[in-house]
């Protein structure tokens, strides 16, 4: 599928312009060509999408409706998107450059597992009743919460987007979705599909455009009651702020700067495979990635050698090619960042083992070690295929080291030992911690991470508590 000629909104089940007419050019990071247009939406196109909303949550039958009923709409929605997985893959390829092969393989299926996880979830979570005498029955209500903004972030358009919605969907909730403006296509065909599958009108909807105007106003409205966030830590602050002005609860997922520590005892070919993937997956531009490697100095020359030569092997290319490993970065914005961050590691003392820029805006898979503690490259997410490697002497310090950091979405741990390893998990300041494995979700356990990574969870009941309003019911019963 060549990609859309123009992506529009689509509000209250209808595709729209924006009102003024105005549009961004969807630019494929491969190419550097522009591939068609996108509506570029403003206050109008906020008011209007959260006007049908609002509309289609109080009027509407959706948050009324039996969970089975709901549940039985979501996994029609998932059906569909197995039906278009090839459409959905390729979309974010073209869009951000993402390699057809992993969105195919493993963003499709995880977004498509999202909805089916939520779909049943709602019905089989558990509520509380508290015991209260005989003549008083007390229960835990979680009625849906209203109007949900759903910002998602253009590293993993649909995969992350889905993340965005679907338990804000399950819960009964309408939903305004804006995914970022350099990769709109994957939100937009997932809310036709959502139409497609009997989800009524207003329901999902979905607006294009910079945050800086669109999501600007969505943020700001008093006329929501919900906002979900995943970006950087900067424009989380900025959202954070804003809704808070209206006193509308948050959830931030920003960024990390996590480590991937390995012990003198770990599976060393294990390691190099986990170091390289938790760092140059999706070429880097992953919140969760494990950019800082943190080796004991014993087996370090052992780890390096090995490490080199997996981040060597990386293919990069064209996301079309079904041999690509890792695609080009997703603008030239981001092109840009990146190659800022790799001339400034020689400022700070480091030295280029391997990588470094290559065709066009892609970046190859690059290794930098010696780079200052106390630097920007070594403490600041770049968001780019470069990990920083450094040495460490004893457990003690290595922990002192992961956790010295502004950040704390998550931690890789490389160790045969269990108990050290536990040990670990209980002293690293990290919202996830890995062992021997690296990017393993269970939709049951919080997403989520301290400092700078960002305010709140989300995952099973966590996502529960925060796309509902808990009640609680007393109901006096007497025997006349």
């Amino acid at each position: 599928m060549p990609a859309l000629s123009f992506v529009p909104h689509l509000i209250g089940g209808e595709d729209r312009s924006s009102r003024d007419e105005q549009t961004l050019d969807n630019v494929n990071p491969w190419t550097q060509a522009v591939q068609g247009g996108i509506a570029a939406g403003g206050e109008h196109e906020a008011a209007d999408a959260i006007v049908a909303a609002r509309a289609a949550f109080d009027e509407g039958g959706w948050s009324r409706i039996g969970e089975r009923e709901r549940g039985a709409l979501l996994h029609a929605l998932a059906d569909r998107m197995e039906l278009h997985a090839q459409e959905l893959a390729e979309a974010d390829s073209y869009d951000m450059g993402r390699p057809l092969a992993a969105a195919r393989g493993f963003d499709v299926p995880r977004a498509v597992g999202m909805i089916r996880f939520y779909a049943d979830h709602m019905s089989l979570a558990t509520s509380e009743m508290y015991p209260n005498g005989n003549d008083i029955h007390a229960f835990t209500a979680y009625r849906p919460a209203g109007v949900v903004v759903s910002i998602s972030p253009w590293n993993h358009p649909l995969m992350l987007g889905v993340w965005k919605i679907a338990a804000a969907l399950a819960w009964g909730n309408s939903v305004v979705w804006k995914p970022a403006e350099d990769s709109p296509t994957s939100a937009y065909l997932v809310a036709k599909y959502a139409l497609e599958a009997g989800i009524p009108s207003g329901v999902l909807n979905v607006v294009q455009g910079p945050g800086a105007t669109i999501g600007n106003a969505l943020i700001h409205s008093p006329a929501i009651d919900r906002v979900t966030f995943t970006g950087s830590t900067a424009v989380g602050r900025l959202v954070g702020a804003a809704a808070a002005q209206n006193l509308v609860p948050t959830t931030l997922e920003l960024g990390g700067k996590g480590a991937t520590i390995v012990f003198d005892d770990a599976d060393l070919d294990l390691a190099a495979e986990t170091a390289a993937r938790a760092v140059f997956n999706n070429t880097g531009q992953v919140c969760l990635a494990g950019t800082r490697v943190l080796v004991q100095r014993s087996v370090y020359p052992a780890f390096m050698e090995r490490y080199q030569e997996r981040a060597r092997a990386i293919r990069v290319g064209d996301p079309l090619d079904p041999a690509t490993e890792l695609g080009p970065l997703a603008s030239k914005k981001q092109f840009d960042r990146v190659s800022g961050y790799f001339a400034l590691a020689a400022d700070e003392g480091g030295t280029v083992v391997t990588g470094g820029p290559g065709e066009g805006w892609s970046f190859t898979p690059t290794i930098v070690t010696d780079v200052a503690r106390t630097g920007r490259v070594w403490r600041e997410e770049v968001f780019g295929p470069i990990a920083t490697v450094t040495t460490f002497d004893d457990f003690d310090e290595a922990i002192a080291l992961a956790n010295d950091t502004d950040y704390g979405l998550t931690a890789t741990v490389l160790t045969e030992s269990s108990a050290r390893a536990l040990t670990a998990a209980s002293r690293l300041r990290t919202g996830t911690v890995w062992v021997n494995c690296y990017q393993v979700r269970d939709l049951r356990a919080p997403i989520g991470g301290p400092g700078y990574s960002g305010v709140g969870r989300e995952g099973g009941n966590f996502s529960r508590e925060f796309f509902t309003e808990p009640q609680a019911v007393f109901i006096r019963s007497s025997l006349s």
